[in-house]
């Protein structure tokens, strides 16, 4: 009897009833977002459910009267928040360069204020907002690495540039910064021996800047809190005082 229902294109009344259980879904309006013409806003049956930009759009394939499955519906946006976070990411990557570790630390603490933020806005009877997924945060760091926007190297070389000949510090001090940003020691002494590293020069800028400041023990004290060694630091001071 299955047999003759196939062969006579009817369905079996299992299948019949999985087709009816599933919930047909359509695109039925893509409108460029008011805020951002780049963001185009999904309407599914009459409905906004989520915000693409255009080129995600092209690549995904999104058209009007697309019929949609509950699972695809589902990707879209999840794509769309990915599109969303990817756009905020790479304009704070873009400010300066950035180390591998500091650009999860930023995408981590982006996902906790969207968990406070709905917080707030379950506690006033408001929509909350999608959470940003441990997905999402993976595959936008990755993004902005494999495009070259997020490199430990030139993070590393735009510190110790930044950093001597500026303030004044101490390479001591300068290894522990980019320790603590996530480069490794291998690179940091790559980086370290491109540039040669003055540490009597830069004792003289920070007695340029700080040297009213305090009288010769306590200049002495602080020099050497800031990653000095104790007798090239009296050295200078004493000589510099002469």
């Amino acid at each position: 009897m299955e047999r003759q229902l196939k062969i006579s294109g009817l369905r079996s009344e299992p299948e019949e009833g999985r087709r009816k259980a599933e919930k047909q879904l359509k695109i039925t309006e893509l409108r460029p977002a008011v805020r951002d013409p780049q963001r185009i806003n999904v309407f599914v049956d009459g409905k906004f459910e989520c915000s693409l930009d255009v080129a995600q759009v092209v690549e995904l394939g999104v058209k009007v009267g697309q019929i949609l499955t509950a699972e695809r519906l589902a990707e879209l946006k999840q794509a769309s928040e990915f599109g969303k976070v990817y756009q905020r990411a790479l304009e704070w990557a873009l400010a300066r360069p950035r180390s591998v570790r500091e650009t999860q630390d930023y995408l981590r603490q982006r996902q906790m204020r969207r968990k406070q933020l709905n917080r707030r806005r379950e506690q006033e009877e408001k929509r909350p907002l999608a959470e940003i997924s441990e997905t999402t945060t993976r595959l936008v760091a990755e993004r902005l690495v494999e495009r070259g926007y997020v490199d430990d190297r030139k993070f590393a070389e735009f510190m110790v540039e930044s950093r001597q000949g500026r303030k004044g510090v101490s390479e001591r001090k300068l290894r522990l910064e980019l320790q603590r940003k996530g480069v490794n020691a291998e690179l940091i002494e790559q980086v370290l021996a491109t540039r040669p590293h003055d540490e009597r020069a830069e004792i003289q800028r920070i007695i340029q800047k700080k040297g009213r400041r305090y009288d010769t023990p306590k200049l002495i004290s602080y020099l050497v809190r800031q990653g000095f060694d104790y007798e090239t630091v009296r050295s200078v001071v004493e000589g510099s005082e002469a």
